[in-house]
């Protein structure tokens, strides 16, 4: 247990006990399964014992971060952009409000696969400044737009090299299993926020080891947020959080 703590922490985790960007680029394994003894077999259980997180956006209005981390939230996944000029008009003070609350915080850009890579890469890393305790950064891709699909991966390996230059980690990788297995094996080498709802355990795409992070719910209700949330659950111990 204690060498899957280890392996799942050097991935995900970035700078958790560094003051400064590391030297060298994570090179750990992928995360192994999740632990025998979690043994999930209801929606109902999924809420007992997860490590518990929240994804959220603008859409999210005022977000009370000390009362969700009362309510058991570990870690919040936080929009910051999407294509190559949007912004979100609240990621600031979410982060801001995650990091002051100390919660685990991610930060992930919305890709649209008609937009130019580098121009989309631009536009996250003047948004986003990783710290010491922050998660990997994350590309979130869920959808083609029309006839886009031909340039799809040399896109997508020159915005994730582009990451992993800048922050010197590998970004997490959010889609869903369908789409992933349509058009996403070729990066199965990277860590797996994975999409997936009202099953008891999700599905792992085609080249994937195991998920890392599970979006399980998208109408999740925690003291903090006003109305629904998307909630999400980590694949490891309590104790990396």
């Amino acid at each position: 247990m204690r060498l899957k703590q280890l392996f799942t922490l050097t991935l995900i985790i970035l700078l958790a006990s560094c003051n400064s960007i590391p030297k060298k680029v994570s090179t750990a394994p992928l995360p192994a399964p999740m632990s025998a003894k979690v043994n999930i077999k209801t929606s109902a259980l999924v809420q007992q014992v997860e490590i518990k997180g929240v994804d959220i956006s603008k859409y999210q209005g005022t977000v009370d971060f000390e009362k969700l981390k009362a309510a058991g939230v570990h870690y919040v996944f936080i929009r910051a952009t999407e294509g190559i000029t949007y912004q979100d008009a609240d990621y600031k003070s979410n982060h801001a409000g995650a990091k002051a609350a100390g919660l685990r915080v991610g930060v992930y850009h919305f890709y649209e696969t008609d937009d130019d890579p580098q121009a989309q890469l631009n536009n996250y890393i003047n948004v986003v400044k990783l710290s010491a305790g922050d998660l990997a950064p994350v590309i979130d891709i869920e959808k083609l737009h029309q006839n886009d699909d031909k340039n799809l991966i040399a896109n997508l390996k020159q915005f994730l090299d582009g990451l992993e230059a800048q922050y010197v980690i590998k970004a997490i990788v959010y889609t869903g299993e369908n789409f992933a297995n349509k058009y996403l094996s070729d990066f199965s080498n990277y860590p797996l926020w994975l999409a997936e709802y009202q099953v008891d355990q999700p599905k792992i795409p085609n080249g994937w080891q195991d998920w890392t992070f599970w979006q399980w719910s998208q109408s999740g209700i925690v003291e903090g947020i006003e109305g629904a949330v998307d909630m999400d659950r980590f694949n490891g111990d309590r104790a990396e959080f």
